[in-house]
């Protein structure tokens, strides 16, 4: 069993002089940035990425693999799909564990130029199956193929070629197969390197296509400016079927930055890996977020970190104070990709607390696009997701007509950026809605301020139409979460259908829990509206017309990525303020 003690400090990162090659190289890109990083980090030998697991003692064990290991497992992998015969081009449905072992998957297809589509092992069983019968897999790798099994059995044309246990490829003879020459597979710019479904929130989730160029860029500057210094260790909480994991993932490797991989976002799970592995920095969704920061904090765990890092949908205020007053920084410390780097100079003394990364990206802006920071010292600007990132040419609020509005208004937000997605798979009239007047739609509905900084204040297809105009229901969870910290642990904002017309807001939320006996604290559902009102009032936000209490898990339902589930909610109070 490794300890924090015995584990790599450093050894394992690329030079300074490697890393500014990476930033330059013309052939890297997403399809390769394994074989580039064994070739030029003279340290490729020296263990860097971490899996975990726990003895029958309740005991975390970490076990390191070098880049070198890492070519050793993905050409295994590869020779198993070489034998099944996958080709170049060809997806195949990819159904594991969340961990490590989907990233060897997503390195072998790629090395034989397939396109692994990335799934959510959590994902509902009749949603997975749709999304696998419309990406047009040729064959499906599975922890569990039972289920799938019986569906393809009742309509054997779906069926692909294969459909396999991913412990086969353990059991497998790697040894009576060949690669294909050339190997690894040569990319070019614009091929497909993956697909990565969409977290369901919105419905039916749509699958986004990640090229071998595209999704590489904008993340060049990482090499230099993500903290990489020799006692720094990374813990990526991310599902690594989503494209933030891959993102992380690939930022590792090429920095060879010590890193676990963690297959579980909940905080029952992260927690004691956070104790032996003792990071400096935690990269995940607001989900592990929302866990760390409520009840009693994770000191020990975070006993050395600097930095936390949050992607996909921007945090709430109210999360991020309690975590920044964890850990320390250093004074002189750059956050990861928001600033030019140091010169150097002297050693910078300790500063108690952390910084907090937020920031606001998606798989089809292939990065996170904007970033704010923060710290204890930060002033409260609710919703602030900061400046747009190296990577964007250009973003604006715009209107409908694609035209954009003055600094204040509130519209849609749009990006151009070379890092965005070439598209959604076999669709391209559902790619060209995302289109207008040369912006790719992010989805969400912003406003920008005069300095140039950019608020996140909801997704379009979350904005609730009252009678008195729209209301964003992302602002209206800012004020739950951090002025009526004392009964709400978690909470969802949608609006339902209301008597007069038009829609009104209701929350659904999740309650503290009682430091003593470690239940939710026992308060009607009438004393946290009457509290929550008065604070929305206070802020000039629209009140709320109902508080319903989240007291089982299937109260307050999340997706695969552990986003709540804002579609499943407004369905099951539809009627609630009508009837």
């Amino acid at each position: 069993m490794l300890t924090s003690e015995s584990l790599n400090t450093g050894g394992s990162i690329a030079p300074l002089d490697v890393r500014r090659k990476f930033m330059t190289e013309p052939g890297l890109g997403a399809g390769n940035f394994l074989d580039y990083a064994v070739r030029y980090n003279p340290n490729s030998a020296v263990p860097c990425v971490y899996s975990h697991s726990t003895d029958h003692f309740g005991r975390v064990e970490l076990r390191g693999h070098s880049l070198e290991d890492l070519v050793a497992l993905r050409d295994r992998h590869a020779k198993w799909y070489r034998a099944n015969g996958v080709r170049a081009g060809e997806p195949v449905g990819i159904v594991v564990a969340e961990g490590l072992e989907p990233l060897l998957h997503y390195l072998a297809l790629t090395a034989l130029g397939a396109i692994p589509a990335m799934i959510n092992d959590a994902m509902r069983p009749d949603v997975m199956l749709r999304f696998l019968d419309y990406v047009g897999v040729v064959g499906v790798v599975a922890d569990d193929t039972t289920r799938l099994a019986a569906a393809y059995r009742a309509d054997p044309r779906r069926r692909p070629r294969f459909l396999a246990l991913a412990a086969e490829i353990q059991a497998f003879d790697a040894a009576a197969v060949e690669l294909p020459d050339p190997y690894p597979y040569a990319h070019k710019d614009d091929d497909v390197v993956a697909i990565i479904h969409s977290s369901g929130t919105t419905g039916t989730p749509k699958g986004t296509t990640l090229s071998h160029k595209s999704f590489w860029d904008g993340k060049q500057a990482r090499m230099v400016r993500f903290p990489a210094e020799p006692y720094d260790r990374l813990m990526s909480l991310m599902p690594h079927t989503h494209a933030g994991g891959l993102s992380y993932f690939l930022t590792a490797v090429l920095l060879g930055l010590p890193t676990v991989v963690m297959s579980d976002w909940r905080r029952r799970t992260v927690e004691p890996v956070m104790e032996a592995f003792q990071p400096t920095m935690l990269a995940s969704f607001p989900r592990t977020f929302v866990e760390l920061a409520t009840g009693d904090l994770p000191v020990k765990g975070a006993a050395k970190v600097h930095s936390w890092f949050n992607t996909g949908d921007s945090a709430h205020h109210g999360h991020i104070r309690r975590l920044t007053s964890l850990g320390e920084r250093p004074a002189g410390l750059i956050a990861a990709w928001l600033l030019p780097p140091d010169d150097g100079g002297e050693p910078a003394r300790a500063l108690p607390g952390s910084q907090f990364v937020d920031g606001l990206g998606s798989s089809e802006m292939g990065m996170a696009l904007f970033g704010g920071l923060w710290t204890p010292e930060t002033p409260r600007n609710d919703r602030c997701v900061g400046k747009p990132q190296d990577a964007v040419i250009r973003a604006a609020v715009l209107d409908e007509a694609g035209e954009e509005v003055p600094d204040g208004t509130v519209g849609l937000l749009g990006v151009i950026t070379p890092s965005r997605t070439p598209g959604y798979w076999k669709n391209p009239r559902l790619t060209s809605s995302f289109e207008l007047n040369g912006f790719w739609l992010t989805g969400d509905v912003a406003s920008r301020d005069a300095a140039g900084n950019y608020y996140h204040l909801d997704r379009t297809v979350d904005v609730i139409d009252s009678l008195d105009g729209p209301v964003y229901s992302l602002a209206l969870e800012e004020v739950l979460l951090a002025d009526c910290a004392d009964l709400v642990r978690d909470c969802s904002v949608v609006g339902v259908a209301a008597p007069e017309g038009g829609q009104r807001p209701i929350a659904v939320v999740q309650l503290q829990a009682d430091p003593v006996t470690g239940q939710p604290v026992d308060v009607a559902p009438e004393a946290v509206l009457e509290k929550a009102n008065k604070e929305l009032s206070a802020a000039g936000l629209a009140t709320l017309a109902h508080v319903s209490v989240a007291r089982a898990p299937e109260d307050f339902p999340l997706g695969p990525t552990g986003k709540v589930l804002k579609r499943e909610l407004r369905t099951r109070f539809a009627t609630l303020l009508v009837q």
